[in-house]
């Protein structure tokens, strides 16, 4: 078993529960997008066993960050979401010198990539825009409710495989992220159930559309890997406070994001 993947499972689960930060993202600020796509890719085949001591942690990692995480992160998200967010911003920015290192940029990349690059910096920046209302608990649960449940999970799950779309935020898009986070917190089986299946399923469809790409059109697929991840920072970017303390916290929690994706290029990229 990898048990360096519990910590990786614990980043990517806590940053799942923030609207507008990608769980897909994180994995590639972590530097393991690639072998977790191909490890989900395996893992529905007949030589699943080989990737359990891969995915097995890393999985253990993202339910308990879920399910522990989910009432703090909340809080930080609605009493300080511009600190929370700069703390990320500071990770996406900081490890961008990586991706790029990882991908040669410098001797692979022709003009086709580069505006490749632009338009998935594009699409992506294009979400910031989006401003979804959120809706209240869904309490009167219904079967058509379930069925909105796995729908949204399913969508949800692909969009979080994709670096720069948020999981998070899809879900608010829909209308029911505070419906799933209280599940979270008050353990509402049924409802975590019905969502968990659908996000399974559209992590394993998703990964194989991205698996065949990186397969077949690596620098190509990188590429758009790279501008998604740009493309996120004006999804991510609250805005600055007119609270001269939340401005300085603000300040502080994007260097210490900085600073922590220098430490995971340092580890990550370059063991």
């Amino acid at each position: 078993m990898e048990w360096k993947n519990l910590y990786r499972g614990l980043i990517m689960g806590a940053s799942d529960m923030i609207p507008g930060v990608s769980g897909g993202t994180i994995a590639v600020l972590l530097g393991i997008y690639e072998r977790l796509i191909a490890s989900i890719n395996g893992f529905v085949s007949k030589d699943w066993k080989k990737h359990i001591g891969f995915l097995v942690p890393l999985g253990m990692g993202v339910v308990i960050a879920i399910f522990t995480l989910a009432k703090v992160i909340d809080w930080l998200f609605e009493q300080y979401p511009g600190p929370t967010q700069f703390f990320f911003l500071g990770l996406i920015i900081g490890v961008l010198p990586y991706l790029f290192q990882k991908a040669d940029a410098k001797h692979t990349f022709k003009s086709k990539h580069v505006i490749l690059l632009i338009i998935a910096v594009i699409i992506i920046g294009l979400l910031g825009f989006f401003n979804p209302n959120e809706s209240a608990v869904i309490e009167n649960v219904t079967m058509s409710t379930y069925i909105l449940l796995f729908f949204s999970g399913f969508l949800a799950s692909a969009a979080m495989v994709l670096p720069g779309i948020s999981g998070a935020f899809i879900l608010l898009v829909i209308g029911i992220y505070k419906t799933i986070i209280a599940a979270i917190s008050e353990l509402q089986l049924d409802i975590i159930i019905v969502t968990g299946i659908g996000i399974a399923l559209g992590i394993i469809v998703m990964s194989k559309i991205i698996n065949f790409f990186l397969t077949n059109y690596y620098t190509a697929t990188f590429s758009i890997i790279i501008g998604s991840v740009i493309g996120s920072i004006s999804i991510v970017f609250p805005g600055w406070s007119t609270s001269m303390t939340l401005m300085l916290a603000s300040i502080v929690a994007f260097a210490v994001g900085l600073f922590v994706a220098y430490i995971l290029g340092k580890v990550e990229y370059q063991e």
